[in-house]
């Protein structure tokens, strides 16, 4: 388009040049039709000049219009943009709260059933230790009785 605007405008100019030289020339008063018939073929060209010079300048408003346009959408664009990608900013960060704070949970649970564990585990530890030391109790009572000569079942009545 600006390579359009260049050779139009150089147009223009050896055009302005050709009707300036026309119109310094001496006029001649002759009415003949070869005469008449130049002046009109250099009225003609003045006006495509002319002609010339408005389209010029409409394809240059036109651009103008065009890059107007451009840069609204390009804001509108750039606006549309900036605002999904804040959306999408505080979605994430929302999601990243919830994920820390099931994290939490989580790990708050994990804690309590060790804890639990730990506990139930203690008891039955407990539980199993003196079940076996009163086994144990038992067995060495028996075997001193066996050992004493006391039969077993019977009891020593002390």
């Amino acid at each position: 388009m600006v390579n359009q605007e260049g050779q139009a405008q150089k147009v223009v100019k050896q055009a302005e040049e050709e009707a300036a030289k026309w119109a310094a020339g001496p006029l001649e008063q002759a009415t003949d039709p070869l005469t008449e018939l130049l002046g009109r073929a250099q009225r003609a060209y003045a006006d495509y000049i002319a002609a010339q010079k408005e389209v010029a300048r409409a394809y240059k408003e036109r651009e103008q219009q065009v890059e107007k346009v451009y840069k609204e959408a390009e804001q509108q664009a750039n606006k549309a943009y900036d605002t999904v990608v804040e959306q999408v900013l505080r979605g994430r960060e929302k999601a990243e709260q919830q994920a820390e704070e099931a994290y939490k949970k989580a790990r708050e649970k994990a804690a309590e059933v060790y804890q639990e564990s730990v506990r139930q585990a203690s008891k039955e530890r407990k539980q199993t230790l003196e079940q076996a030391w009163k086994a144990c109790k038992e067995t060495t009572e028996q075997s001193w009785r066996i050992f004493q000569g006391d039969k077993v079942g019977e009891g020593r009545a002390d």
